[in-house]
């Protein structure tokens, strides 16, 4: 039986060693945002089954205060018992959990398969349109920094490469900070580090592109968590966007666990909250709520795909005004 060993690589993405992405998913980053476990058992072991196991672990020893009478999606209308999974506080329902997970399963499939069968032709079409939109509005222009995922074809994410270069070859004076995502290990740990030209990426699984640590002079890059200044605007990629924000990952958990570390950066500094747009193709796109969630999916703000700027959020309407 061949063994494959599992990786992570770049903005959430669980691949396989040989290049290929594995044809199970593992749910990793909704209940254990911070597992502590050998590579083999992140990726092979931390699934959907593994984490409710937990969580009925968690049920037999949480505290009264733990325990709250609330629903998720589908089983709104239930009353059903939640227990604590973090520090936050946050409660889940181990049964509904369950189901979640295999949903998304299934959507991923769904949705890997259409991207296969996109025709070439139309791919190109639509990744110009898309950047176009981009690069064209209003709240692409005035922002003055942003984190940016570098598009990999592999993946059959929607482009950013006329994105990322035309930020980069702007003026020095009038060029816009570009922070773009680092893979720091199997426990959803992401950074975003800042470049200044294509040449401080290097190509890592399935050749994806991520920063180098340090620059040429070996200073090391500006990571995003520690600058001085806000983000205005995140481009975020996904498998598949609903018409309501809701956005379905690779199952790495690395974009919803940096995500919410960026939004409790804001809040504690008192800047204003980034605006976060999701980029996808026609066949990414689905109707509002067709995406099952947990607590722990951040949502996108607005979606650019070749339909459109469909703004979600008030933040979005805003500053599309």
């Amino acid at each position: 039986m061949k063994t494959e060993n599992y990786a992570p690589t770049g903005y959430g993405r669980v691949t396989s060693t040989n290049g290929q992405e594995p044809c199970n998913d593992h749910e990793m980053g909704a209940i254990d945002l911070y597992p502590n476990c050998e590579p083999q058992s992140m990726f092979l072991h931390c699934s959907a089954t593994r984490l409710i196991c937990k969580a009925k672990e968690v049920a037999q020893v949480a505290p009264p205060r733990a325990i709250a009478s609330l629903t998720i999606g589908s089983a709104a209308n239930l009353s059903r018992t939640f227990v604590t999974m973090n520090k936050d506080d946050v409660v889940v329902d181990p049964v509904e959990l369950e189901a979640i997970f295999e949903q998304k399963r299934s959507l991923r499939s769904k949705v890997r398969k259409a991207l296969k069968n996109m025709d070439p032709i139309q791919r190109s079409q639509e990744d110009n349109a898309i950047q176009n939109m981009v690069l064209e509005s209003s709240w692409f222009k005035a922002s003055k920094s942003l984190c940016a995922y570098i598009s990999s074809p592999t993946l059959r994410e929607a482009d950013t490469s006329r994105i990322v270069s035309d930020v980069l070859s702007s003026p020095a004076k009038e060029r816009k900070k570009l922070y773009v995502p680092r893979v720091e290990d199997m426990n959803s740990n992401m950074k975003m580090l800042m470049i200044s030209g294509l040449n401080d990426l290097i190509e890592k699984t399935m050749n994806i592109l991520e920063p180098a640590l340090v620059d040429s002079d070996g200073n090391k890059r500006e990571d995003v968590m520690q600058a001085s200044h806000p983000v205005d605007l995140f481009i975020v990629p996904g498998l598949a966007f609903d018409k309501s924000g809701s956005r379905l990952g690779r199952s790495g958990g690395y974009y919803d666990l940096f995500l919410k570390n960026y939004q409790e950066l804001t809040k504690k500094r008192g800047w204003k909250q980034p605006l976060l747009v999701g980029l996808s193709y026609s066949v990414q796109i689905m109707e509002e709520g067709a995406i099952p969630v947990t607590p722990f999916d951040i949502p996108v703000h607005a979606l650019v795909s070749p339909a459109g700027f469909t703004p979600i959020s008030t933040a979005a309407l805003r500053r599309c005004d």
